[in-house]
């Protein structure tokens, strides 16, 4: 039982990130674009890490809630972390799409647009991961848009 709270308090906390006193889930976002900095450069690493954390976030984020008695408690961060590398999926590298990335996630995140104000009702892993997910989404959309412009009229 030790094992099991052990685990899942790790890895819902994105390894007690989310105990970070100030915006703990501006700080995983800021550790999720580490990562994304890390594996940028292999499409094969980037996808499997982006898929790893998703599938161990909805594995542990629902259990997480439970150990922590509150409802989409502070302190689960992995769910930003995921999104944060789902806005870059299919996007060169740039540190201006990371910025913009950065900034439009957090907005989406800080948001909640529409579905998700109503799917961060859900209860369990999918009330805690499909925000983000979503954020991570609309952000590459915005993202993938504001690219393809700019790379059709060359700037």
């Amino acid at each position: 039982m030790r094992v099991y709270r052990f685990f899942v308090k790790a890895a819902s906390t994105f390894f007690y990130a989310g105990y970070f006193p100030f915006v703990p889930g501006t700080f995983a976002s800021v550790i999720g674009l580490a990562l994304y900095y890390l594996v940028k450069g292999n499409a094969l690493i980037y996808g499997l890490l982006t898929l790893f954390l998703l599938i161990l976030g909805f594995i542990v984020a629902g259990r997480a809630e439970k150990l922590f008695n509150k409802k989409d408690a502070r302190y689960i961060v992995i769910d930003e972390v995921s999104g944060m590398l789902l806005c870059f999926l299919f996007l060169p590298y740039d540190i201006k799409w990371v910025i913009a990335g950065f900034f439009l996630f957090r907005l989406f995140d800080a948001l909640k647009p529409y579905p998700v104000n109503s799917i961060q009702d859900l209860k369990g892993s999918p009330g805690v991961m499909c925000d983000d997910i979503i954020a991570g989404f609309y952000t590459n959309i915005v993202l993938q848009i504001v690219f393809r412009l700019a790379s059709f009229t060359g700037s």
